[in-house]
């Protein structure tokens, strides 16, 4: 392979025909022919969110779809649970209180999952908390919470439960209205298989009556005027129109193999990756993995910044480091979207010459050959 190759968990890479849109001419926005290509585009969201909601499309990162859930769901002074576990779960925490809501969180140790009865117990402690915020997968650390076990509790108090599946959607299994999920918030540099620059909001009935009740201020971000403009198969806002036209390519990928077997797919690929891992000696820090990223603990007497950079400056393959406290210390392999079987090998062969380079003792082609062995006995077509 002479391009780089991204194993990032977001931004993920972009297949061809996905490419090739995004370089149309560009076509205006208030006119028949856009709008037919959006009303298009969100219902097929609709079917891989599995949702009978309405999607609203903002022009943003996965972060200003999150802003847009929190000053539409709260007012200044309400209370809200943040259930916690890595850098993007404290997102929520560091949103919530920029706009004066008190928080109360349910703690998580880094490279663990939340227990649903941790979240009952938060909110047997905070009744009046409004809104629960989580996250479907954990980009940060590789985790991927119980977001249905959560949901069974979450129903049972006044609480709208928002979840952050940027980076789990179309990765991790998300039946957002059988689960009752009020409020799922994604983006689309993941499993979407987009540049950045597009966030997306479904809310169900009882969350949209909240928004119509909040006072914070807000302007860009107010959901009343996507929601207005949605009965038009429209936007208030100037949209990003090739992104929009570019995710109309990547759904049809999507949507015709199937969100299930694409979540199977990816299931596979992240099974192969962590048997190739095991075979080079490695453990992984998740205690619950992710489909779409296996986090690894770097070895031993391995700088994990300089096992990266190497990897990138060798091999031309890009993984993604640790973030905050974890920098250096895990590295993040992701496997998601558009990602396949020979990325997946190109990553390990990148993987074993730079930790032999960097003095860590590897069998050379085992992390590659246990990723064949896996592949090989479940036969998943779409891998190749």
């Amino acid at each position: 392979m002479t391009d780089d190759v991204l194993l990032t968990p977001g931004p993920t890479p972009v297949p061809p025909d996905v490419r090739e849109v995004l370089g149309r001419p560009i076509i205006h926005h208030r006119t028949g022919q856009y709008r037919a290509i959006f009303k298009r585009t969100l219902e097929g969201l609709q079917q891989v969110i599995r949702t009978r909601h309405p999607v609203v499309c903002l022009t943003s990162s996965g972060t200003g779809a999150m802003e847009a859930a929190v000053v539409n769901l709260l007012s200044p002074g309400d209370e809200a649970i943040v259930v916690l576990g890595g850098k993007f779960a404290e997102r929520w925490q560091h949103l919530c209180r920029a706009y004066g809501i008190t928080v109360a969180t349910v703690p998580v140790e880094y490279g663990q999952a939340a227990d649903p009865r941790q979240v009952a117990g938060a909110l047997t402690a905070h009744p009046n908390a409004k809104a629960v915020f989580g996250t479907l997968c954990e980009t940060s650390t590789g985790v991927v919470h119980d977001i249905q076990g959560i949901a069974a509790v979450t129903r049972e108090s006044q609480a709208l439960l928002v979840i952050d599946a940027i980076s789990g959607l179309g990765a991790d299994a998300c039946d957002t209205d059988a689960w009752g999920v009020d409020v799922l918030v994604t983006g689309s540099q993941k499993a979407l298989m987009l540049p950045p620059g597009l966030g997306f909001l479904s809310l169900n009935d009882r969350a949209w009556a909240r928004v119509d009740a909040v006072t914070t201020p807000r302007f860009y971000y107010d959901l009343r005027l996507y929601r207005k403009a949605l009965a038009g198969d429209d936007t208030p806002f100037t949209p990003a129109v090739s992104l929009v036209l570019a995710l109309e390519a990547s759904l049809a990928r999507i949507l015709t193999t199937g969100v299930g077997p694409v979540v199977q797919r990816t299931a596979a690929l992240a099974a192969a990756t962590r048997a190739g891992m095991g075979a080079l000696g490695l453990s992984l820090f998740a205690a619950r993995p992710s489909n779409g990223v296996t986090a690894v603990t770097v070895p031993p007497g391995v700088d994990g910044k300089q096992l990266t950079n190497t990897m990138y400056d060798r091999a031309r393959v890009m993984v993604a480091g640790g973030q905050g406290s974890m920098a250096g210390k895990i590295f993040r392999f992701a496997h998601m979207g558009a990602i396949g079987k020979e990325e997946v090998l190109a990553g390990f062969a990148a993987l074993e010459e730079a930790l032999g380079a960097l003095g860590h003792p590897v069998t050379p082609g085992a992390g590659g050959k246990a990723v064949r062995a896996a592949l090989g006995a479940v036969q998943p077509a779409e891998v190749q």
